[in-house]
């Protein structure tokens, strides 16, 4: 099955004779579908097909956005002011947009007290819950006992959304 670079069906031809129809018009004859019976080709400029599909590939990757995520770590026997100064790094992580995983490390003894580094973690949600939402709950990994947050802009926004449209 051929198909002309308008759009037109040309219908079931021999392949010599589709080569040729393309080469008359200084175009390319491209597979388009080989699974279906006959095959669809189609008479093109197969380098302008390449441009136009890099192309939209690079719009689709500008509006793509990434997601950084960032890891501060506490310990569990950390100066108010240390706290203070990461807990606002923290703040600023989500601000900006990037996920923050928050890790408490055990050294030695240490981690025969995980309570202690809950008590941490809580301690840093309470401070940064108006920016910041829970992505993942505290999870002891070997040594670290983690948790990772997120911007709470997109709950705050669909929440505010649902009660628009409730009014």
């Amino acid at each position: 099955m051929v198909v002309d670079n308008t759009g037109t069906q040309m219908g079931v031809m021999a392949l010599r004779k589709a080569i040729e129809l393309a080469q008359e018009n200084n175009l390319d004859l491209v597979e388009v579908s080989p699974e279906s019976r006959p095959p669809v080709c189609r008479i093109l400029d197969y380098g302008k097909l390449k441009f136009l599909q890099s192309k939209k590939s690079k719009e689709a990757k500008k509006s793509q956005k990434t997601i950084v995520l960032k890891e501060v770590r506490f310990g569990t026997n950390m100066g108010e002011n240390d706290f203070e100064i990461k807990a606002n790094r923290v703040k600023k992580f989500i601000t900006l947009g990037s996920k923050v995983k928050v890790s408490v490390f055990f050294k030695g003894r240490q981690a025969a007290y995980p309570e202690k580094g809950m008590i941490v973690l809580k301690k840093i949600f309470k401070k940064i819950e108006d920016v910041a939402k829970l992505d993942k709950k505290p999870l002891k990994e070997g040594r670290y006992l983690s948790m990772i947050l997120t911007s709470g802009r997109e709950a705050k926004q669909k929440k505010q959304e649902a009660e628009n449209a409730q009014s």
